[in-house]
């Protein structure tokens, strides 16, 4: 309960960007320019003039969606200096860790992330761990059971000394014992048994290579089971037992493997989450959940401070923030963002100004939000319905305080179809979304097991409002982004958790294949929401999602849709200098000094952007490149595999992204070059890319054989220009040519690519 007279917990501060709003106004009138000069002489060209038109024209609309979306900047500033004076008891927080192939995720990078987690600084009984193993891998139970005596001894360290970085590899890589630190800080220092463990972990691979596996009783339900075939595990490796010796050392560590069978479908990341939420709701049932991935360790230690001080209540003022939102930030990012991927421009300029209409989307990481949220209640519970006219909220209040044994009865029936079968989770659930205070955690969490693993049975959640009204949503591969729309949609609002140090650090994908799976798969799945029935457009008609919001998220919902006409426009230079046409203004035209004015105008404010956040001119050039390189690859990809899916042909496959394991000293073949594989991704970027030489080569030749005068009709320095532009943004495939190994293109797909070519010959051709 917060107390009255209490200091503020937060304050938004308005960032004056009156210099970005004109320079956005002026480029967007600059296009838009352009466009009237193209519309009133379309007489005049031919079928390349209306093509450049209609693509410029959904450049403009981007434009103006990045507009709308940056145009009200704010920022938050949290006080957690001022909780102790406002708020006497904090609130308990569960915390979800999900990983799901130890090959591609390597457990030990898991298990720094959870050390960081149990040694954050917050009260140790107001804390659980959940750790969902989504491969049910033996490999990745005995990483963690193997991580739980070193934890009873870091996390004590890291409080006792202040330790500010709490992943034990970053920590050890980068600090080492002085002259002037304490005898006990030299007595305590663990790195030796974190290299211990660390090695431990490194040295099994399989079941095979676990001591004494056949033996011990702890793995013998992970005896003989398959990834996608086993029941639910779930195992408490540490609990924090009032009234024990050790209590208070460290937080409530649980494994936890849902239940998968061919069968049924787990609905990836989303149904691992779903079981988490209720896992927990069963075993602690905390308020509050913070969940992160794998590979994202706390690099803040004040960060679950941080974001209570965003999402408590003030004394003068109810909380409608869904959840506080920490920006995707990199360990050991590479230098100069080759790949194009650490999007810090993006962030810094994009997520202030959404965060001045309804808030940041959620990235289904890094990510601290009610519980009660995800149980589908709006910040005006007496507004809900649920489909058929029913008051949700109002029913779970009958279910705790009616004495009314038919009305009981009717209460209950309806929370079962609601939330599932079990009576202890709709007894936890019934707490949180009425506001309730929980009477207190069970005294003995191994009592909860069995109904933990009931309540993570793939059956449990049939004929339920699991996906849909409540949980994560499903029916789409970014389940992050459709969970976060249907909290917009409820009318909550969403903050940004911007924090320096960062609150999270993660790793960013490495090498061609992984950035491209990486935004493919978002591609895909942003495109499967913008075609479903929950996309916002829908949303702002029948729900309580604000029309700049629903803009701002079309700014990613699009990107598939983007391919095509990037595409389309990477190709126009190549077919003007092949079929000898134009489809930009001549040098004597006015349009001309309009389309230039744009073009340098656009690069120059980008780059200054670049400068302001203290990024280099490479760092720039990087991201502009790798641009053009996800949009006509990863995103061409996504669209076609959503059509797919549309039509009946296939369905979208989840892919899991490589965790890069890179070590202090690691000895890494230049990580920042541009690297390939067999995979279709890379088709149709080497495709862009040789039409675009051939045609450079062509339109230069007939350059120098030719006699006509001077303004013959036939393509002008324009599109060589734009010809040559493209071929820098793909130099990484046009390198790939004569690379080896995985710095050269497989043939299979300079095969593949080179029959696109000769269609595409074809068309221009027949056109």
């Amino acid at each position: 309960m917060a107390k009255s007279h209490a200091l503020p917990l937060n304050e938004r501060v308005c960032v004056n960007n009156t210099l970005q709003r004109l320079s956005d106004v002026v480029i967007l009138s600059l296009l838009l320019a352009l466009l009237a000069y193209r519309l009133a002489s379309l007489h005049r060209h031919g079928t390349t003039w209306l093509v450049a038109f209609v693509c410029e024209s959904w450049f403009a609309f981007i434009l103006f969606l990045y507009l709308n979306a940056r145009w009200n900047r704010i920022v938050y500033r949290s006080h957690p200096q001022h909780l102790a004076n406002t708020y006497g008891d904090l609130p308990a927080v569960d915390m979800f860790v999900t990983t799901a192939d130890p090959t591609l995720e390597p457990p030990i990078i898991t298990v720094d992330t959870v050390l960081s987690l149990l040694a954050v600084d917050y009260p140790v009984h107001k804390l659980a761990c959940y750790v969902s193993d989504d491969g049910s891998s033996p490999v990745t139970f005995f990483s963690f059971s193997e991580s739980v005596e070193f934890a009873k001894l870091w996390v004590p360290f890291c409080k006792k000394h202040g330790v500010r970085v709490r992943a034990p590899s970053v920590y050890f890589s980068t600090t080492e014992p002085h002259l002037n630190s304490s005898a006990d800080f030299i007595q305590e220092w663990r790195h030796n048994e974190y290299e211990e463990l660390s090695r431990r972990v490194a040295s099994v691979n399989n079941e095979d290579q676990i001591p004494n596996y056949h033996s011990n009783d702890e793995f013998k339900d992970f005896f003989k089971i398959e990834s996608k075939n086993h029941p639910s595990i779930v195992k408490i490796l540490w609990e924090n037992k009032k009234g024990s010796e050790q209590e208070g050392i460290m937080p409530h560590l649980i494994y936890v493997a849902r239940e998968k069978r061919p069968e049924h479908p787990h609905h990836y990341k989303a149904g691992a989450m779903n079981v988490l939420t209720r896992v927990s709701g069963v075993m602690t049932n905390a308020p509050f959940v913070l969940n992160v991935d794998c590979d994202m360790f706390a690099n803040n230690p004040q960060v679950i401070l941080h974001a209570m001080c965003l999402l408590l209540d003030s004394p003068d003022e109810v909380n409608n923030n869904a959840f506080a939102q920490a920006p995707q930030q990199f360990h050991r990012a590479l230098k100069d963002d080759p790949f194009g991927n650490q999007l810090v421009v993006l962030q810094q300029s994009l997520v202030p100004g959404i965060q001045g209409i309804q808030g940041p989307f959620y990235a289904g990481t890094r990510c601290l939000k009610r519980r009660k949220v995800i149980y589908g209640v709006p910040p005006n519970a007496s507004r809900f319905k649920k489909n058929g006219g029913r008051f949700i909220p109002r029913l779970q209040l009958l279910e705790c305080r009616s004495k009314d044994n038919s009305t009981e009865m009717l209460s209950r029936e309806e929370l079962r179809l609601f939330y599932g079968n079990s009576m202890e989770f709709m007894h936890s659930a019934v707490q949180i979304t009425a506001g309730i205070s929980s009477p207190g955690l069970p005294g003995d969490l191994s009592s909860r097991v069995a109904v933990a693993e009931m309540v993570a049975s793939c059956s449990y959640e049939f004929n339920t409002a699991w996906g849909d009204e409540i949980g994560w949503v499903y029916g789409s591969m970014t389940e992050d982004i459709l969970t976060g729309l249907r909290c917009h949609s409820m009318g909550w609002r969403t903050v940004a958790l911007m924090l320096d140090p960062p609150a999270f650090l993660g790793s960013s994908p490495v090498g061609g294949p992984g950035s491209l799976t990486q935004y493919k798969r978002w591609a895909t799945g942003l495109l499967e929401i913008l075609v479903s029935k929950k996309n916002p457009v829908v949303s702002v008609i029948t729900k309580e999602l604000m029309l700049r919001q629903c803009l701002a998220y079309l700014i990613i919902l699009v990107w598939a849709v983007r391919s095509i006409v990037e595409v389309c426009y990477a190709l126009l230079p190549a077919y003007c200098l092949l079929s000898n046409s134009t489809f930009l203004p001549n040098t004597s035209e006015v349009g001309f000094v309009v389309a230039l004015t744009l073009f340098v105008t656009y690069n120059i404010y980008t780059l200054v952007e670049y400068f302001r956040y203290g990024l280099s001119v490479r760092a720039w050039w990087n991201n502009q490149r790798m641009q053009r390189i996800y949009s006509s690859a990863a995103w061409l990809l996504g669209f076609f595999s959503v059509v797919l899916k549309l039509l009946g042909i296939s369905d979208t496959v989840f892919e899991i992204t490589r965790k890069e394991q890179q070590r202090p000293g690691e000895d890494v073949d230049n990580p920042g070059r541009f690297t390939f594989d067999s995979s279709p991704a890379f088709v149709p970027g080497t495709a862009v890319m040789l039409v675009n030489l051939w045609a450079f080569a062509v339109g230069l030749l007939r350059v120098l054989r030719t006699t006509g005068p001077a303004g013959a009709v036939g393509p002008g320095i324009g599109e060589f220009v734009c010809s040559w532009w493209i071929l820098l943004c793909f130099w990484p495939f046009l390198k790939g040519l004569g690379g080896r190994g995985r710095h050269g293109i497989p043939w299979p797909v300079i095969g593949k690519a080179m029959v696109m070519v000769c269609l595409f010959l074809q068309f221009y051709k027949t056109a």
